[in-house]
């Protein structure tokens, strides 16, 4: 692995910076505190700083030795915020407030990309311009859209943007990149059945919603079984149903809520709509009344060609060519969407390995699993300066490109 030597020398230091973020998580549009740490530091290295966009987003502007007149921009993204939850370690660096967790590794990912400003800044051995995306709002809040309606790539019009995400199971010092979708768009629905209530003795006098109910959560899985393409990914989960205040009571509604997850826009098109009518024929046909509503969250995450295969090309040369993998693509969601949505550019992931390294962070991990979203989960310090490394030499890479 051909990593910069001068960003291994302060990994410690960068380490401690993740750490401190670690205990001090904040929520989607909260991140206050943590978008003044990374502005301070980018100011200390002399980066130009705008604070405020998409509400806490920061962005810092490193320009090369021409200053940027060559009008070349890349775009870095890391985000900042964590996750509603508790966190179950007790280690020195685990959150300090109860319900606010960084157990997706924003943390780390916050420290990777202000390592790489670091140095960027202080060697400045490019021609042209780096954009340094330090989003806010990514779990569910769309900071990325909101930074973008802020005028994000009106005041830097960056050729081509990259987001890097830790990926637990993946190997330390493994990274994967694919063209094409790699996570897929994220989408909520809420159906209300509504029907007449009554005494639980006397189900003749009453609407039940209740069989409704069940009926639908099954027939629903006959839109991916029979409707969409058998080789068309699609995931439709109800993962809640309430219905019902007491045990002799038939309730007069049940609501159902979940969750619809594709690859494309024309499967949840096609999901959403035959959603939509199996829920009135069931209604129909129980004598009662459905009202249907499906929420569009995150797109997919659709890699463009190009650049993910320039991103496979810096990868091999920095880590060899058996490090770099195919990217899975998961049914996750992501709202770097909405970035490839405007900008060429790609998504890729960084191995955070198998879980080890919560020895060597010292005792207090809590028994369990280091899996993403998980009250056990913490970002492996070792990705820093392979991070780091891999953002400097790509942002040099591309804006060095012939064309």
């Amino acid at each position: 692995m051909k990593l910069i030597e001068p960003i291994v020398q302060r990994a410690a230091e960068y380490a401690a910076l993740r750490r401190d973020l670690h205990a001090h998580p904040e929520l989607c549009f909260e991140e206050r505190r943590t978008a003044a740490r990374v502005a301070e530091r980018l100011r200390q290295c002399g980066i130009e700083v705008h604070e405020g966009l998409g509400r806490t987003g920061v962005v810092g502007v490193v320009r090369g030795r021409d200053g940027g007149a060559c009008g070349r921009m890349v775009g870095l993204r890391a985000d900042m915020d964590a996750l509603p939850m508790t966190e179950l370690n007790t280690f020195a660096h685990a959150s300090r407030h109860p319900g606010r967790m960084h157990a997706c590794g924003h943390d780390g990912h916050t420290a990777m990309l202000l390592a790489a400003a670091e140095h960027l800044a202080r060697t400045r051995d490019f021609d042209g311009t780096v954009v340094l995306i330090f989003q806010p709002a990514e779990e569910g809040g769309g900071g990325a859209r909101e930074m973008i309606a802020d005028g994000l790539f009106e005041r830097w019009p960056v050729q081509a943007v990259f987001g890097m995400h830790n990926w637990p199971g993946l190997p330390v010092g493994h990274w994967a990149v694919s063209p094409g979708p790699v996570m897929a768009s994220s989408n909520e629905f809420h159906v209300t059945l509504r029907g007449k209530g009554g005494h639980a003795a006397l189900p003749h006098l009453a609407h039940d919603p209740v069989p409704a109910a069940c009926q639908l959560v099954q027939a629903w899985q006959t839109i991916l079984t029979r409707n969409l393409k058998p080789v068309e990914p699609g995931v439709l989960s109800v993962t809640m149903i309430r219905a019902g205040e007491a045990t002799n009571v038939i309730p007069d509604h049940v609501e159902l809520q979940g969750t619809v997850r594709t690859f494309s826009v024309e499967a949840l098109d096609l999901i959403e709509a035959r959603m939509r009518d199996i829920a009135h024929g069931v209604a129909a046909a129980y004598g009662l009344q459905a009202d249907f509503a499906l929420r569009r969250n995150y797109p997919p995450t659709v890699n463009h060609a190009a650049p993910a295969a320039f991103v496979a090309e810096v990868m091999r040369a920095l880590a060899g060519p058996d490090a770099v993998h195919p990217q899975e693509p998961t049914m996750g969601a992501e709202d770097f969407a909405y970035m490839l949505q405007t900008k060429p550019g790609a998504y890729f992931f960084i191995g955070n390995g198998d879980g080890a390294h919560r020895a060597e962070h010292g005792p207090g991990h809590d028994a369990g699993p280091c899996t993403l979203h998980n009250p056990r989960y913490d970002f492996n310090d070792a990705l820093i300066p392979l991070g780091a490394t891999l953002w400097v030499e790509l942002a040099r890479a591309w804006l060095a490109r012939a064309d």
